[in-house]
C-alpha cells in the first residue's frame, strides 16, 4: 500500500471519534437493512401441520393455515394466529408491525404514546413510530449513498476530462457549471418533483442533475496540476494513452481530496430527500420517511414523542456523518499529520 495512503488511513483510525463514528454508521446501517426482519407484521418463520414457512421472505394464501379466502394472510387475525399455534407455532420479528401497519387492535386514542406496545409510540393512523423509523432510515441512508456514488462518478468524470484536456472543453464545462450553481437547487426539485410521479428512484434522477457539481472544481484543480508535471510528460512520450495516464498516474490524487466530500454529500442527499418527503414532493404517500415522520410531528404538537423520536434520529444519523467526515478531512490534510 502507499505510504501516503497509509498514513492517511491511520490518521484517521487514530481519530477515536471518528473511529467510533464510522462504527456506528455502518451499525446503524445494517440494522436499518434488517427492517424487514425486526419490524414486520408477517412471521419469521411458521410452522403447520408439520412444514416450515417464512411469510416475511414470501406471500402465503390464507388457506395454506385453514382460512377461507385465497389473499394474503392476515397473521394478526385472532383466527388465524390460533389455528396455527393449535397445530404448530410461529415467530414474530421483535416489533410486531410494518411501516404500513395500523394498529386497529389498539384501545388508546392515536397517535398514542410509548408503552410495551409501542415503544416509541404511534402516529395519527396507528402506525408505529419506531418501525417507519427504521425503515425511512434505510431509504434515506440507502438515497443519500447511492446519489454521492453516482454524483462522484460523473463529477469525477466531467472534472478530470476538463482539467487534463482544457482548452474549449474546459471552458464549456465551466460555463455549464456556472449555469447549474446558479439555479435555485430546491426549488427546481420541488417544481420538477410536482409534474413527476414521485419515486425513489426519480427523484434519484432528479437530485443527480445538481449533484454532481461539487465534485468537479476539486477533481478539474488536481488535473490542471498534474497534466504538465515531468511524471505525466514522461508518460505521454514513452506514448502511455491519455486513458491510463488519467486513470492510473493523475486520478488516485486528485481523489484524495475528493473523499472528504463524500460524508457531507450524503448528508446533503439525505437532507434534501427529507426535505422534499416534509413539504409532500417526495416519496409516495404512505412511504416511510424521516421528512414524513417530521411532518406527522408538526402536525401533532399534543404528541411530543413523534417530535422526540425523529429529532434523536436525525441528530445521531447526521452526528455521526459529521464526525466522519471531519475524520477524512484531518486525514487527509496536507497541514497535518495525515500529509
Amino acid at each position: 500500500m502507499d505510504t501516503r495512503l497509509q498514513r492517511q488511513l491511520n490518521t484517521f483510525w487514530t481519530n477515536r471519534r471518528s473511529r467510533l463514528a464510522s462504527y456506528g454508521f455502518v451499525w446503524l446501517f445494517v440494522i436499518s437493512l434488517c427492517s424487514n426482519f425486526i419490524a414486520n407484521d408477517q412471521p419469521l418463520l411458521v410452522y403447520y401441520k408439520g412444514e416450515v414457512y417464512s411469510p416475511v421472505l414470501f406471500h402465503y394464501p390464507a388457506t395454506k393455515f385453514g382460512g377461507k379466502l385465497t389473499t394474503s394472510t392476515d397473521y394478526r387475525s385472532e383466527f388465524i394466529e390460533n389455528n396455527i399455534n393449535n397445530h404448530g407455532w410461529l415467530i414474530m420479528p421483535i416489533i410486531p408491525y410494518s411501516y404500513d401497519t395500523h394498529d386497529f387492535q389498539s384501545v388508546d386514542p392515536q397517535p398514542a404514546p410509548p408503552s410495551s406496545r409501542h415503544w416509541l409510540g404511534t402516529d395519527d393512523q396507528g402506525r408505529d413510530i419506531l418501525a417507519r423509523v427504521l425503515y425511512a432510515l434505510r431509504t434515506s441512508i440507502m438515497f443519500g449513498l447511492i446519489l454521492t456514488s453516482m454524483s462522484l462518478t460523473l463529477g469525477v468524470s466531467l472534472g478530470a476530462v476538463q482539467g487534463y484536456f482544457g482548452g474549449l472543453i474546459d471552458l464549456i464545462g465551466q460555463r455549464l457549471i456556472e449555469i447549474f450553481s446558479g439555479m435555485p437547487t430546491l426549488y427546481l426539485l420541488i417544481i420538477l418533483s410536482s409534474f413527476m410521479q414521485p419515486g425513489f428512484w426519480g427523484l434519484l434522477l432528479v437530485m443527480l442533475i445538481f449533484g454532481w457539481i461539487k465534485f468537479v472544481g476539486v477533481v478539474r484543480a488536481e488535473f490542471l496540476r498534474a497534466r504538465n508535471l515531468d511524471y505525466v510528460t514522461a508518460a505521454k512520450t514513452l506514448g502511455v494513452s491519455n486513458r491510463l495516464i488519467i486513470f492510473r498516474h493523475i486520478l488516485p490524487n486528485a481523489l484524495v481530496a475528493t473523499i472528504t466530500y463524500l460524508p457531507w454529500n450524503v448528508i446533503g442527499g439525505i437532507m434534501s430527500l427529507t426535505s422534499l418527503d416534509f413539504l409532500g414532493f417526495g416519496m409516495p404517500i404512505g412511504s416511510a420517511s424521516l421528512g414524513e415522520i417530521m411532518s406527522q410531528a408538526k402536525m401533532n404538537l399534543h404528541a411530543p414523542w413523534i417530535g422526540l423520536s425523529i429529532f434523536f434520529v436525525m441528530f445521531i444519523l447526521l452526528s455521526l456523518l459529521v464526525f466522519i467526515g471531519e475524520g477524512l478531512r484531518d486525514a487527509v490534510d496536507p497541514h497535518g499529520d495525515g500529509a
